[in-house]
């Protein structure tokens, strides 16, 4: 595998809603990995991505965590620490979109905590929702799994669409040359909506960024007017819709693996 693990994957997302009216979409798009000790090294090898400027491509700390201007690494390590959970100095890794022309909106973006010895420690999901806000399972890790398996409550008002008495199950792959997320919402009838985004791996250069923008032109404002497009559709299926609840007062949720309740611990 390459020496640097950060790269750009492109490929596509599917959605597909199961009830009570089926609905499906399919777009093409790319996310990024990056592993956060290495921003300032891809930012002196790209003229065409930045970190913590404005750039064509740009990765913020703010945009992610607490939404603060502490270094999202140090963040990080202190969810972790509040888990009961170290990573001692290992690789805290992030699949998400960039900030495009200054502006960036992440569905979910996903933290994969590895350890000092490269072991996976942690999982962390990040949901943010086009109401402003934000919340984060913490999930710890099966270091053994070729697949990460987990699961959790919903805590999360997402789409007007869907009620809160959720879980996910999440399947996913380390972004290695290629990766894959899946998502699967279920409800007390069983699997109510499935994501997956699936893409293939190309090297962050100036050149592959280039090729990105104008492949996925203005990505992140297709991205929100397509969520409120699709949601229309659904609207007019005949789809109630649910009114927003109260946002949970705790920012973060450590979920205990196995737990038959699903339940997690807000920290």
């Amino acid at each position: 595998m390459m020496g640097r693990f950060s790269g750009l994957y492109r490929g596509a997302v599917i959605h597909t809603r199961l009830r009570p009216r089926r609905h499906r979409l399919r777009y093409r798009m790319f996310m990024m990995a990056f592993d956060l000790d290495e921003l300032d090294d891809l930012q002196n090898n790209c003229r065409l991505f930045s970190h913590d400027r404005f750039n064509l491509f740009s990765f913020f700390d703010r945009d992610h965590g607490e939404g603060s201007a502490e270094p999202l690494r140090v963040q990080i390590e202190h969810r972790l620490g509040q888990a009961g959970l170290s990573i001692a100095g290992g690789a805290v890794r992030l699949v998400c979109m960039p900030r495009l022309l200054g502006f960036v909106f992440n569905p979910i973006s996903v933290y994969y905590c590895h350890g000092a010895n490269g072991a996976l420690v942690a999982m962390l999901y990040e949901v943010n929702n086009t109401f402003g806000e934000r919340h984060t399972y913490l999930i710890p890790a099966d270091p053994t799994a070729e697949t990460i398996r987990q699961s959790c409550a919903k805590r999360l008002h997402v789409s007007p669409f869907m009620d809160m008495d959720m879980s996910y199950d999440f399947r996913l792959t380390i972004p290695s040359e290629s990766v894959s997320l899946n998502i699967t919402g279920r409800d007390a009838e069983g699997p109510l909506i499935a994501t997956c985004f699936a893409g293939r791996r190309r090297e962050v250069t100036d050149g592959a960024l280039i090729s990105a923008f104008f492949s996925y032109p203005l990505l992140t404002l297709a991205v929100v007017a397509g969520i409120h497009w699709e949601a229309l559709k659904l609207f007019l299926k005949g789809i109630k819709v649910r009114r927003l609840p109260q946002a949970p007062k705790q920012s973060v949720s450590i979920v205990v693996p196995h737990a038959s309740s699903r339940e997690g611990q807000g920290v």
